[in-house]
């Protein structure tokens, strides 16, 4: 009589138990794989981090700062550039963003600011016209590519070369020159000689002319008589 249960293949089983073990075989390479694709990554992230950090470090100190200050300039000039595209004055475009609490906070830092003393000299005042001409100077770099390739190797100059008065100033450069000496003729048509005055300051004059001469006398013997002074406001002078 033939029997009903049916006997298990040995090599149905054998062949299971190698597809197992060549699946967590495949698993363990996959996330080796993975393991030391990431190690690498890491090393590559962290090399970039170095030299980064480097980079940094060999910065001047006050890089930050700079930055700041010519993204908020490159900023300035786009928005003056849309004004001017839209027919709008920059000025009255961008007084109309401040808040009245700026307005204010901005009052009172200038109040607090000393007022411009002014300048006493011809070489002061002429200090200062070079201080404001230096900041209006904008590098104009597609011109000194031309003037480059126009001038060679005269461009720059040594002890052998010739190019006294080569130079022939454009027409926007003489507009611009034209332009700040008139503006120089109506400031000085303009031109006071009265000081702002300062309250606190101490009174040692008896009218306006001694008072100018004693701020020349102390211009230029101030700091051989600040001890003497000094001593008689305390009352021990010999």
């Amino acid at each position: 009589m033939a029997s009903n249960t049916e006997t298990s293949d040995p090599g149905s089983e054998g062949g299971s138990n190698e597809t197992l073990a060549s699946q967590k075989r495949e698993d363990r390479l996959r996330k080796f794989r993975e393991l030391h694709f990431k190690r690498n990554e890491a090393r590559k992230l962290n090399h970039q981090e170095v030299v980064e950090e480097d980079k940094r470090l060999k910065l001047p100190s006050n890089w930050e700062a700079k930055k700041a200050r010519l993204e908020w300039e490159l900023t300035e000039d786009q928005k003056k550039k849309e004004c001017a595209a839209r027919g709008e004055d920059y000025d009255r475009v961008k007084l109309l963003e401040v808040t009245a609490d700026d307005a204010e906070r901005w009052e009172r830092k200038k109040k607090k600011k000393n007022p411009d003393p002014g300048f006493a000299g011809y070489a002061e005042a002429q200090f200062r016209q070079y201080q404001r001409l230096a900041k209006q100077i904008r590098p104009d770099m597609n011109n000194y590519v031309r003037q480059r390739e126009e001038c060679g190797e005269d461009f720059h100059p040594t002890s052998d070369s010739l190019i006294h008065g080569t130079h022939v100033p454009t027409k926007e450069g003489i507009d611009r020159m034209v332009e700040d000496v008139e503006k120089q003729i109506e400031k000085r048509s303009k031109y006071s000689r009265r000081r702002a005055h300062n309250d606190d300051a101490d009174i040692d004059y008896i009218n306006e002319r001694n008072a100018k001469f004693n701020k020349k006398a102390e211009r230029f013997y101030g700091k051989y008589t600040a001890e003497i002074k000094q001593n008689l406001e305390r009352g021990t002078a010999v």
